[in-house]
């Protein structure tokens, strides 16, 4: 049988995730997430880009996280459908509003008495960054400044990263006026965890979907 033959009697194998498959997905790395912000803002703790701002603002102001986050995502949605497609933007978009609703929900069902801060970014940094490695598995995100980042990086040739970074430090600076030193070493703890869990976890070299 010649090689042709094989070939179209082999079945298909595919490597792309199914919609289902998808959509379960973004429900279990966005519960996470909103669960990582339970125990940042118990602790009084902050984290990089938009949900780090969110947080901020939530602290300085007392408006809610889930309503401040969602709405400072929403003037991205239009670079990130520019930038990544609409398929990535329905994701994003799906994944930024259930942090947002369910970050809302957890203290109607969770009575938290105390909770050291060390512990909080610890373990805060753990679930963010397995939240995160789901939605990213799932070609999903928060949006956010790493859409704004990519389309900058695009469109000037400003490096993404060195963008992220900057941003990240601003709000960490000014969340001096908030938070105190300890909270904000904490902080950028929690944060190096996260990144670390995302740099062991996230390459393309390593997986295909």
């Amino acid at each position: 049988m010649s090689d042709i033959a094989l070939t179209e009697i082999e079945p298909k194998i595919t490597t792309e995730h199914r919609w289902f498959e998808d959509a379960i997905a973004i429900l279990m790395g966005a519960s996470l997430v909103s669960f990582g912000v339970l125990f940042l803002k118990h602790a009084g703790l902050l984290t990089g880009g938009t949900a780090g701002l969110s947080l901020l603002i939530h602290y300085k102001f007392g408006i809610t996280f889930g309503v401040v986050f969602f709405l400072i995502n929403l003037p991205f949605y239009y670079l990130a459908m520019r930038q990544m497609g609409w398929v990535f933007t329905v994701k994003t978009f799906t994944s930024v509003f259930l942090v947002s609703t369910f970050s809302s929900l957890h203290d109607r069902f969770i009575n938290i008495q105390a909770l050291d801060p060390l512990y909080a970014a610890i373990f805060g940094g753990f679930i963010f960054g397995v939240g995160f490695i789901i939605l990213f598995r799932h070609k999903a995100s928060l949006g956010g400044f790493n859409i704004l980042a990519l389309y900058l990086q695009d469109k000037f040739s400003i490096k993404a990263g060195w963008l992220l970074m900057g941003v990240d430090i601003t709000v960490m600076l000014v969340s001096l006026s908030v938070v105190s030193t300890y909270q904000l070493l904490l902080s950028i703890f929690c944060g190096l965890i996260l990144n670390l869990i995302i740099a062991l976890n996230h390459r393309k070299d390593r997986y295909t979907v």
